[in-house]
């Protein structure tokens, strides 16, 4: 999910700093898919298939009911 910023209770990730980094999105990822008993290596996989839009869709579809994505 993407939207301008605003202050709710799921997990915020502004892509114009640090976390935005596509390292730290994918370590994001790890952390998320082992805690929900996903696989982690498949979701990162798929998150390095295509650029960095490529790489937010991806987060955005496994994670995006609790993370929100800030530009």
């Amino acid at each position: 999910m993407f939207r301008p910023k605003k202050n709710e209770t799921y997990k915020i990730i502004d892509l114009t700093g640090p976390e935005g980094n596509a390292a730290i999105l994918m370590g994001y990822a790890m952390q998320y898919a082992r805690m929900l008993d996903m696989n982690a290596d498949e979701i990162i996989k798929e998150m390095k298939s295509g650029d960095y839009e490529n790489l937010l869709n991806v987060f955005d579809s496994y994670f995006g009911s609790f993370v929100i994505l800030e530009r």
